[in-house]
């Protein structure tokens, strides 16, 4: 039994309010990527106007990081750029293998997203759930520093 304050009288109607329900998972893992990963109610933001543009921010911020975790679960064969810009792939990749030579084309996004969770402290043993939002989360600020540092490196080439 689903408890709804929403006029419900007809099968569709229960269905559609169902539909809702199942969704609300997905919704409390965003808010918990928006609260613990980008940790909004612990900061200071002074004013209304810099708590707002803050947390239009770390919305997107959130939204793409459960966006990788759900969609390279769903459909990783995807390549990886439907995610990543391309500079941001080419230092993942060369920060995995230790090399500087780069592959022919990108890797699947299934495959980025694992090197990313690696760099956020998951261990990818055989018996591991898929990675989720927090060591996603990690993995992409260690992505940040070195798709940085790969800049940095490669401006004069």
């Amino acid at each position: 039994m689903l408890l709804t304050s929403v006029p419900t009288h007809i099968h569709a109607q229960a269905l559609e309010r169902l539909a809702w329900y199942a969704r609300r998972w997905t919704i409390e893992s965003w808010h918990r990527v928006l609260k613990s990963g980008c940790r909004v109610e612990a900061r200071q933001f002074g004013n209304l106007d810099r708590f707002i543009r803050a947390t239009a921010l770390f919305a997107v911020i959130s939204w793409r990081i459960l966006l990788s975790t759900l969609l390279a679960r769903l459909d990783g064969d995807l390549p990886c750029e439907v995610l990543l810009q391309p500079v941001e792939w080419r230092a993942l990749y060369c920060r995995v293998h230790s090399t500087t030579k780069l592959p022919a084309g990108p890797p699947s996004l299934a495959q980025v997203v694992l090197w990313i969770a690696k760099l956020g402290g998951y261990l990818a043993r055989k018996h591991d759930r898929p990675p989720g939002p927090t060591v996603i989360w990690r993995g992409f600020l260690a992505l940040h520093e070195v798709t940085e540092m790969y800049r940095i490196l490669r401006q004069n080439e």
